[in-house]
Parts: structure tokens; sequence; C-alpha cells
């Protein structure tokens, strides 16, 4: 994924969440673009959010990004 396409995806309005899957299985949800940093070459997610504060950021690369898929909000 390129550093573009993170950027328009954190900039759809209205925003849908997205669940990336790393090229080692690992699983990470961004449910506000809030929670997501882009850099050139990783994207830091935060987890673990409480009042909007995440506890601590995930540095995924954007070269391990193996997926996107989206949050479907409503069954969660």
């Amino acid at each position: 994924m390129t550093v573009q396409a993170f950027r328009d995806l954190l900039a759809t309005q209205p925003f849908k969440p997205f669940r990336l899957i790393m090229s080692s299985g690992e699983r990470y949800e961004v449910r506000h673009p809030e929670m997501a940093l882009l850099t050139r070459s990783d994207l830091l997610i935060g987890t673990d959010a409480e009042d909007g504060v995440p506890s601590e950021f995930k540095i995924c690369s954007l070269l391990h990004v193996a997926t996107i898929e989206p949050i479907d909000m409503q069954a969660a």
C-alpha cells in the first residue's frame, strides 16, 4: 500500500473503519481516523483507547500490510 492510499483511506468522509492485516498475520483495527498517524513508511495505530486516548501505539510498516478490510460497526 502507498502513503497516498492510506492518506485517502483516513480522509474518507464519512470515515469507514477498517482492519489492517499484516504479513505476519497480526490484525489491527482503526475505528476512528484520530487513532492513526501516517508517516512516510509506517502507520501508527492507537490501541486500547479509553475516552479517545490510546494506551499505546503499534507501528505498522506499510510494506508489511497484506490486506485491508472494512469493519462492520453494526455487527460490533
